[in-house]
């Protein structure tokens, strides 16, 4: 079997509130917009798609009508600190600032206006000490 395509989908309260945020502050567009539902994707990228639902929508099963919650969204970027900037001039809420990780990652962390946690990742030489954690050395940043 496989794989043709994989994005997440956030149950949310308001669709269209949260299918602005990543509109005006992540460079997403719609291509399928409903008052129940709202696919988008990256204006920079076709393959990277982020899809909003209504959390008490018919189609999810009634025990699960829940919204998203503890879910982090994360975004590789070539430039985080031009992130970093335009998240603090649209008055984004700062959660984690930016810096580096001797794991391996320039990054920062907002949130979405329903609490979903965004990191803005960049992959960066990791320190001496975490060096062996990485099982394929391709997946180290040069």
């Amino acid at each position: 079997m496989k794989t043709t395509s994989y994005y997440p989908v956030i149950q949310v309260t308001d669709v269209q509130e949260s299918a602005k945020f990543y509109i005006d502050n992540l460079r997403f567009k719609a291509v399928f917009d409903s008052d129940w539902y709202v696919h988008l994707q990256s204006e920079e990228d076709p393959g990277v798609n982020l899809a909003i639902l209504q959390f008490d929508h018919e189609t999810i099963p009634e025990p699960m009508r829940q919204e998203t919650r503890g879910l982090i969204l994360n975004f590789e970027v070539e430039d985080p600190d031009a992130w970093f900037d335009r998240a603090q001039q649209a008055n984004m809420p700062i959660l984690k600032p930016l810096q580096d990780e001797e794991f391996g990652q320039r990054h920062f962390i907002t949130h979405d206006n329903s609490g979903i946690l965004i990191d803005i990742i960049k992959p960066i030489e990791p320190s001496d000490d975490h060096l062996a954690n990485y099982t394929d050395p391709s997946a180290i940043a040069a």
